[in-house]
């Protein structure tokens, strides 16, 4: 079985395309074989993490965005539980309150990104200040120009400060979406999840697919690159992500500490 994420990465400065782009395509990928080697990456990304908490040196940044109902909870809820929970957090941002309001539209997502050693998912995030904003011109063009700008500049001081940035956009179709929202009203359980002014937004969708195009053409950068997930095959969706997750922890290479006794003194069949 070969992956190539490149496949999904968004080169610096080009067009995303998202609506041109499978939203359920498995690259030839099977179920099985899809399974099995996310089931190695989950255990992979478990060791890896141990030793990026001990190491304490660097940190890792996984931001989610995508349209309602294509998998976010879930993509997070299938990372988190193959974590340690003591390095791992989960932040979602919502509508900004009067206080967030208050400051720059950075303010609040810079609190939340992951201390050394430890890695932080984002449920949504800094990006809903260029689609949702910019979907219902809630800023001008020229405001939105910047905030691309003021992105790639902070995301670049968490580069600089050895926070690496991965982002993924969870790629459905409008047709599936109407079936996730459908399951939600006819699964009593689900009906939590449903919020009738989804449906608005749904009209929007062209609008969103370009402020998504937009802002991955602008913010897919070297140091925090955009990857678009084709997530209506969950399996594959998990797969792809995991895989990606696996890779970026594997190039940042995180080490155990040197212990700072000497080790020579202490034997373990000693000690009492």
């Amino acid at each position: 079985m070969k992956f190539d994420s490149e496949e999904l990465r968004i080169k610096p400065n080009t067009q995303a395309n998202v609506s041109n782009r499978a939203t359920d395509a498995t690259f030839g990928i099977t179920e099985a074989q899809a399974l099995k080697a996310t089931k190695k990456n989950y255990k992979a990304i478990l060791a890896l993490q141990d030793t990026l908490y001990a190491g304490a040196d660097q940190s890792l940044l996984i931001v989610l965005q995508a349209m309602d109902a294509a998998g976010k909870d879930s993509t997070i809820r299938k990372l988190t539980s193959h974590m340690n929970v003591q390095g791992c957090h989960v932040a979602k941002f919502g509508k900004p309150s009067d206080e967030e309001l208050a400051h720059d539209f950075l303010w609040r997502i810079h609190k939340k990104v992951p201390a050394k050693g430890h890695i932080t998912l984002f449920n949504r995030s800094h990006y809903e200040d260029v689609l949702i904003v910019k979907v219902h011109n809630w800023a001008s063009t020229d405001v939105i120009q910047q905030r691309y700008t003021d992105i790639n500049t902070f995301e670049t001081l968490l580069a600089s400060n050895k926070t690496k940035v991965l982002k993924f956009m969870l790629n459905i179709s409008p047709e599936y979406q109407l079936s996730r929202f459908k399951r939600r009203l006819d699964k009593p359980e689900k009906n939590w999840k449903f919020n009738p002014g989804d449906l608005n937004e749904r009209k929007l969708w062209s609008n969103y697919m370009q402020a998504f195009n937009s802002a991955m053409q602008h913010c897919s950068t070297e140091a925090a690159p955009w990857y678009v997930i084709p997530s209506e095959n969950r399996w594959f969706r998990d797969f792809a992500v995991s895989s990606i997750v696996r890779e970026t922890l594997e190039k940042m290479d995180p080490k155990y500490p040197e212990p700072d006794f000497d080790t020579n003194l202490y034997q373990s069949d000693t000690i009492s």
